[in-house]
This record gives structure tokens, sequence and C-alpha cells, in this order.
């Protein structure tokens, strides 16, 4: 029988970008936004907020845009400051690269297995879902998972006891199944 899980953000990452006032890197954005709008031309901005001295830097989502191309759905989200939204665009790999920033998303999500009822299985099927692109080592998922040291699911992964489609080393934030036989 297969079992899903599923890795949920529990909060919006922090933003890895240098402050410009006091040298730290990281970022906290409260999902709020700022829209500025000249004659037919408009600007939108995501701020995020310097961990250690708190300086303010604006994450540019567009840019002198023509008013019209934007979608009034999309502005009514953005004046109502919605949290879901700011996740939307700091998963936008255009604003990233636009914006010249990483996430980081350490202490940002939480893995949901179910319960704990198939862990004593001998063969356990899971398939592991990422509600967002969140980039975790698979080799911690199936520790955290199944109750597991990360050295005990490498030693599982060099025995052949624990066998995926998709390579278990590095990160992954896409979707991927694994069985593993005790």
């Amino acid at each position: 029988m297969l079992n899903t899980w599923v890795v949920i953000p529990t909060c919006l990452p922090l933003v890895l970008r240098r402050c410009h006032a006091c040298a730290s890197e990281r970022f906290r954005t409260s999902g709020k936004f700022r829209v500025n709008a000249n004659h037919k031309l408009i600007d939108a901005w995501l701020l995020a907020l310097c961990t250690t001295c708190g300086d303010t830097t604006k994450l540019t989502v567009f840019e002198r845009t023509n008013v019209r191309s934007v979608r009034p759905e999309l502005l009514d989200r953005m004046h109502d400051n919605d949290p879901g939204l700011a996740a939307e665009v700091l998963q936008d790999p255009v604003v990233r690269r636009r914006n010249r920033i990483a996430l980081d998303w350490d202490n940002a999500w939480r893995l949901d297995t179910g319960g704990s009822d198939h862990l004593d299985r001998e063969v356990m099927d899971i398939s592991v879902r990422f509600a967002a692109r969140i980039p975790v080592r698979p080799v911690r998922l199936i520790a955290e998972g199944c109750g597991l040291s990360r050295a005990e699911v490498e030693r599982l992964i060099e025995e052949g006891k624990l066998v995926s489609a998709v390579r278990l080393s590095g990160k992954l934030s896409g979707d991927f199944t694994f069985t593993l036989k005790r």
C-alpha cells in the first residue's frame, strides 16, 4: 500500500541578500507589498526587513509595466497584502533572478506523514509530495519520517534496502517515491 507524505511550508522563507546598512545576509518578508502608479505605468515591490538591523528592502515584482497588462485580481491581492501572493512571488524564478536573491527554507516547513501506523511494516512504499517548491534533502525527509538517523538512512541506501527512481543524494524540490525494505 502506497503512503503519501507531504512537505508543507509553515511560514515564508528567509530571503538571502546582503543588507546595504549592516552587511547581514537575511531578510524576513512580512507579506506586504508596495504599489506605485505613475500615469499608465505601475511598479510593485514585495517588502522585506533585515533580520539584524530592521532596514527595509524592496524586491521588484514588476517595474514600469503598463497598468492594462496587470490582471485586476493580482492588483487587488497586492493591495490586500495577500501572504499567499507573497509566497507565490518568492517562488517565482524570474523574480528571484531579477532581484538576485535566494531563499532559506530552514525551519520554514514540516513533514506530514499521516501518522506512524505504517512504520512497522516490512516493506514501505512512500510517495513524497511537495506543497511548494522547497529544496530538501531526501535523506533528511526519510530520516525524519521513519524516525531514523541520517547515517542509518545512508546505510540502507548503500545496502540496497532503500531504493528510489530519483537520486537520493543532494536536494530535491519535486515529488518522488521510494521503497524501504527492512
